[in-house]
């Protein structure tokens, strides 16, 4: 993967609040009055190590305003559970909702933190009693404990997998009719939704959602808009993004500014149609 970067100084994000919410968004704030757009998402909606982010840019192309509630490895609960984003988007012309990762979700196998979704915090009994060898004190990550648990039984891993599926598309549906807004569902990734039993990768990737799960959401949202980096974006790899030396290694796991491009190509019309100027 091609490896640059644009100076050591981090990004400012401009974080910034609003009423209702506990989360701390990237800015600049807006005014959550007339015509806009809300976007949820995770890390590559929120523009990690990313100067102008897809809502950035499709705001510009457009002149619509786009609100950015991006929050950094987003799973489904962190906004079910958070009612100034669902009165933000109840108020918004659309919202942008980008298919959230299946395994930050607290579920019954094991819990996460309540913000920060990617760190894991606790094994349920059931967990602990199918691998009965493993010591779960050592993760720290969700991403890090899946993979583990994987790699000792795929036959266990799959109960794992199916359970957090079922769960991941159950919460899903309760978030989207919970979005009282019309909803454009984006996928967002290197690879596409299709339904290989084992759909994940090391980066760029809502893991573990197939293309069946997505379809049957498709009911409850006005359009699904499937972007998968182009072999250019990803060949860039960190080319025009923002980071130190020591946030390297986290930056080589985002798509780059060329992936969010390609998404405002395929939203921007969309957005206008829908919202207007």
């Amino acid at each position: 993967m091609a490896y640059e970067r644009l100076g050591r100084s981090p990004l400012d994000y401009l974080p910034c609040s609003y009423a209702g919410s506990k989360l701390s968004f990237r800015g600049p704030q807006r005014k959550l009055e007339g015509l806009y757009a809300s976007f949820l998402g995770g890390t590559d909606t929120y523009g990690k190590f990313i100067e102008q982010p897809y809502p950035a840019l499709i705001e510009a192309r457009t002149g619509v305003k786009c609100v950015n509630f991006g929050w950094p490895n987003a799973g489904v609960d962190v906004y079910l559970n958070d009612p100034g984003v669902l009165m933000a988007t109840a108020q918004a012309g659309l919202t942008v909702l980008q298919v959230p990762c299946v395994a930050n979700m607290t579920n019954r196998f094991y819990s996460v933190h309540p913000r920060r979704n990617d760190r894991f915090l606790e094994a349920s009994g059931t967990l602990r009693t199918m691998y009965g060898e493993v010591d779960f004190t050592e993760f720290h990550f969700v991403r890090h404990m899946l993979e583990r648990l994987q790699e000792m039984s795929d036959g266990r891993f799959s109960t794992v997998r199916e359970e957090i599926q079922i769960a991941w598309v159950s919460r899903m549906q309760l978030l989207l009719q919970k979005l009282d807004s019309k909803i454009v569902l984006l996928w967002m990734s290197a690879r596409k939704p299709e339904n290989d039993a084992d759909q994940t990768s090391a980066a760029f990737d809502p893991n573990y959602v197939t293309r069946d799960m997505i379809e049957v959401l498709r009911p409850l949202v006005a359009e699904v808009v499937e972007v998968t980096a182009s072999r250019v974006a990803l060949s860039e790899g960190t080319k025009g993004m923002r980071f130190t030396d020591l946030e390297a290694p986290a930056a080589q796991h985002v798509l780059g500014p060329s992936a969010h491009h390609e998404v405002a190509d395929a939203l921007g019309p969309m957005i206008i149609e829908m919202v207007g100027s």
